[in-house]
């Protein structure tokens, strides 16, 4: 049984928000752009919440651990392609700053929950 239940974490709920924006957006999007820019995006959005679920579900909290640290990436990686979107006027730059705001709290959920995590395995260790 996993410590953590996935669906319960706000940040895995935040992180499914931030998904169906991106595919909201992208839903816009040129037809021409299927295969480049929303690919891509739709990718990095749904690899949020999947890699926190996954890391959930594994053994200890040092797995889950590097499983946040890549959702973060995942983040950091959407963030750059909707500036890149908003630069092509595929989304205004007010959809731009509430999807930036959504990955700005998720980054930040990400965050102090790793700082938890990793609080935790200290003291497992000691």
């Amino acid at each position: 049984m996993p410590k953590h239940r996935f669906k319960e974490l706000i940040v895995w709920q935040k992180a499914m928000d931030v998904a169906r924006t991106t595919y909201q957006l992208c839903a816009g999007f040129p037809s021409n752009e299927r295969m480049g820019l929303t690919s891509q995006m739709r990718r990095s959005a749904v690899s949020i919440p999947s890699n926190i679920a996954e890391g959930a579900g594994r053994g200890g909290n040092k797995e889950f651990a590097q499983f946040l640290r890549i959702a973060n990436g995942s983040c950091y990686e959407l963030h750059t392609q909707m500036i890149l979107a908003a630069d092509f006027g595929f989304i205004s730059s007010e959809q731009l700053l509430a999807a930036e705001g959504q990955i700005d709290e998720v980054e930040r959920l990400l965050f102090a929950f790793m700082q938890k995590i990793e609080t935790q395995i200290q003291h497992e260790k000691a």
